[in-house]
């Protein structure tokens, strides 16, 4: 009987190459996100371009709304044994003394609040499957602090309180929980949002980097975490580019 995972975020960048990774892997993968018409497109991608795919089902989710999240819940006509929380994000790179308490917010809400909705409804589920796994997707952010970027740290580094609370909550339970934090990865969205489509501030954090990660990068991770026995719990996996050596600190040539 193939496992069932749920991607959140899943409509870009990790999150979809968590998807087709999951898939490939074997998973059932259900596609979580806001943008439904990408979901589709990407349910369809999947299906017919990933040998061996299973069944692949797109969800429309807002992580900051509970009736989303009660509905994701609802729509899972089967178990669910992997759950990857990895909607979120960065918004702004202003020092604590200009900063926007609206981002701030923004970021928590999805950051945090987003990744507690979720995991709590779909615990249960996961408790019941006999061999669950929650994977949430931080950031070297959530462990390394770096100038301007107080509100991300913040959030992220929140989420991976919530990681290691959980460990210990559910230490009598079958779940496994595992938080991967990568460093610098380029996509195609994370920049641009965080500087609001300013395209010349998105790139300048990539300037100069040879080889940064990628979203597959971090999408291997999950699927080498999630398949391991379930007897073995992956705590932390802290992945950057060759060249990074903490969030302030990069090679450019």
């Amino acid at each position: 009987m193939r496992k069932t995972a749920v991607v959140t975020g899943a409509s870009s960048g990790i999150g979809a190459a968590t998807a087709r990774r999951l898939a490939a892997e074997g998973f059932n993968v259900v596609l979580a996100a806001r943008r439904r018409d990408r979901l589709d497109a990407l349910a369809k991608e999947i299906s017919e371009d990933v040998p061996g795919a299973g069944k692949v089902v797109p969800v429309t989710l807002d992580v900051t709304s509970q009736e989303s999240v009660d509905a994701l819940a609802e729509a899972l006509s089967g178990g669910c044994h992997v759950l990857v929380n990895n909607a979120g994000g960065a918004l702004g790179l202003e020092p604590v003394a200009k900063a926007d308490p609206a981002e701030w917010q923004a970021m928590y809400d999805t950051n945090v609040l987003g990744l507690l909705r979720v995991t709590k409804a779909l615990l249960p589920r996961l408790i019941e499957s006999g061999a669950g796994h929650v994977v949430n997707i931080t950031s070297l952010a959530a462990h390394v602090a770096y100038e301007g970027g107080a509100g991300y740290n913040a959030a992220k580094g929140a989420a991976y309180m919530v990681n290691e609370v959980m460990r210990l909550e559910l230490v009598a339970e079958p779940v496994r929980i595992t938080e991967v934090a990568p460093g610098l990865v380029y996509t195609e969205e994370f920049s641009l949002v965080r500087f609001h489509g300013d395209a010349e501030k998105a790139a300048k954090p990539y300037e100069g980097v040879p080889e940064p990660l990628v979203a597959d990068d971090v999408a291997d991770c999950v699927a080498w975490a999630v398949t391991r026995p379930a007897h073995v719990n992956i705590d932390r996996i802290d992945v950057q580019p060759r060249v990074q050596a903490a969030p302030h600190k990069l090679h450019r040539l």
